[in-house]
């Protein structure tokens, strides 16, 4: 076997390695519910009033260890407070002041309108089935079972008072409908222990924007400072049901010293903190992100927590403020509810963009051509389209050097008889053999590498768009033409993974491979390996590599049939 084939072979083998190390992630026992499922049904339907027989304020007592103690919920009743914007419809609830439903409208849980191809053959004759009534449903990012405490939840750990997250909040407001636009627009929430404090949960949303601000104060009424350490939690169920997404993460997630950091639920600790230096906090999907960000990094800690009941909690603790008489303590929060959108991420300059997983080395790469995709999506409205004119731009950039390796090809093949000369004369002696194959080589200005340079130098551009393609939510539900629905997904009928197969059969029989019996057989199995590996590839990357080959094919018929 030559050097040529022999490397080929390995690059081989290190493709699949790297796939399966890096790219394939083992299924963990306990699998997360997907932030892409539909609303729970006890948090989609209305909840009925929750009332008591007469509102109660809690008095405070002094503690022995010179704490005060903990209150008791202020009682009330329970009502929905809507706000709607363009993007999103979130519903809060005035126990806890807290989220009840986050839905995310310009994103659904499948592919609107997908067909399978019986569906588009049936179709045509005159026999297809109707079409579901309502469709898709939009992305829903809450999901606890009822009875469990909600997100956005506040509390006062190792405080003066611990005021309980589940007390009834009066509602300034039981609507903000912003989707007409216009300006920001507030929401707050309010409960009282008269003579001693009052807490008020300040929103403040953006008609344009998944992200908004919680300021939380707290009054002092009292005759003594208040030391008051405030925190934030997202709570987010688990079902141990739920289907596994083996390219996906579902669970905590937070970017703390430059560090990004994503713990299998599985294999998450009952209780765990880190920090400081806390950029931003929360849970995430494989395309969707609900993310705390606090004010003080430096002074912010992130707790998460796991309890027996698949209850995930994940939080900010920020630093303890000591609240005069008659004054008001500030804990100040943003939060980012909705798609890991590069763009949308980056735009809010707190590193939030690292929550998508392109890796630490491949988003030097992934970055840029996603990039590029979305500029040429912007021209011609199909991503399946844009990756093709993004291939034939990498395969130009790369044409100088594949001239040089067919080239290279082309006279490896002249050298052929000469070779086979070779094997025969020196067969008993492979140190010679090997001398005279250099020296044939050297003679006749012949590179046996240069046939597998366009390879080593496409692995990181492959690697990098497979990243993008995988992660950037642009590609998600994203169609090429018929049976091509998702580029972001395999192909459900392998159909362009197998013509994949066969373009890469047609360039290996058009490959000089030497007059080795089993260097051939090695060779011909090449097509095989990648097409099986390719099978669960998202469709868009299979097509790039699928053009890819084929624009290789006519680059070396032309380079064949020119004359030397």
């Amino acid at each position: 076997m030559d050097k040529r084939t022999l490397l080929a072979v390995v690059l081989s083998i290190i493709v699949l390695l790297v796939y399966q190390n890096f790219f394939v992630k083992p299924p963990v026992k306990t699998a997360p519910t997907r932030q892409e499922t539909t609303v729970a049904s006890q948090t989609a339907r209305p909840t009925p009033a929750a009332t008591t027989a007469a509102p109660a304020v809690a008095t405070i007592q002094p503690a022995t260890t010179g704490r005060l103690t903990a209150v008791q919920p202020v009682t009330g009743t329970e009502r929905e407070v809507i706000v709607e914007t363009s993007l999103y419809r979130a519903v809060f609830t005035t126990r806890g002041a807290s989220l009840k439903s986050f839905q995310l409208k310009q994103y659904k849980t499948e592919v609107a309108d997908s067909e399978d191809l019986v569906d588009i053959f049936m179709r045509m004759i005159g026999r297809g089935k109707p079409k579901p009534e309502g469709g898709p449903k939009p992305i829903e990012l809450i999901h606890v079972s009822e009875g469990m405490p909600r997100p956005l939840s506040v509390s006062f750990p190792d405080s003066t008072v611990d005021i309980p997250g589940d007390g009834f909040y009066e509602a300034g407001s039981s609507l903000l409908d912003m989707t007409k636009g216009g300006e920001s627009r507030r929401l707050i929430f309010a409960q009282s222990y008269p003579g001693e404090l009052k807490v008020e949960k300040a929103f403040t949303f953006h008609p344009d924007k998944y992200s908004f601000e919680l300021e939380v104060r707290v009054h002092n009424l009292g005759g003594a400072p208040l030391n008051q350490n405030g925190g934030l939690t997202w709570y987010q169920y688990v079902d141990p049901a739920a289907p596994i997404d083996s390219y996906g993460h579902d669970g905590p997630v937070s970017y703390i010293g430059k560090n990004i950091d994503r713990p299998e639920v599985g294999k998450m600790e009952a209780d765990k903190t880190l920090g400081p230096n806390v950029s931003w906090g929360g849970f995430e999907s494989k395309y969707f992100i609900a993310s705390l960000i606090p004010q003080n990094p430096s002074l912010t800690s992130f707790r998460m927590t796991k309890d027996g009941n698949n209850l995930i909690a994940v939080g900010l603790k920020g630093p303890k403020n000591v609240i005069p008489p008659g004054q008001i303590g500030l804990f100040n929060y943003s939060l980012y509810l909705g798609p890991k959108d590069y763009s949308l991420l980056k735009a809010q300059n707190l590193g939030l963009e690292n929550a998508i997983d392109f890796g630490d080395w491949l988003k030097w790469l992934a970055i840029p051509l996603l990039i590029i995709l979305k500029f040429l999506y912007g021209y011609v409205h199909n991503y399946g389209i844009a990756i093709i004119i993004l291939t034939i731009l990498i395969k130009l950039i790369f044409w100088p050097l594949g001239n040089k390796s067919y080239k290279s090809m082309k006279e490896m093949q002249k050298l052929q008889p000469l070779m086979v000369a070779l094997r025969e004369k020196y067969k008993s002696d492979k140190a010679r053999l090997s001398q005279e194959t250099m020296a044939l080589y050297k003679a006749h200005k012949v590179n046996p590498m240069g046939g597998c340079l366009p390879m080593i130098v496409q692995i990181p551009v492959f690697f990098g768009l497979y990243k993008a393609l995988l992660y950037a939510i642009e590609l998600r539900h994203s169609p090429l033409f018929w049976w091509i629905q998702d580029l972001s997904a395999k192909d459900p009928y392998y159909i362009t993974p197998l013509v994949m197969g066969a373009t890469m059969f047609i360039q290996q029989k058009m490959t000089p491979t030497g007059a080795d019996p089993m260097q051939a057989k090695i060779m011909l199995f090449m097509p095989i390996i990648f097409t099986f590996m390719f099978l669960n590839f998202p469709s868009g990357l299979v097509i790039y590599w699928l053009f890819n080959n084929i624009i290789s094919i006519g680059q070396q018929v032309y380079i064949n049939k020119k004359p030397a």
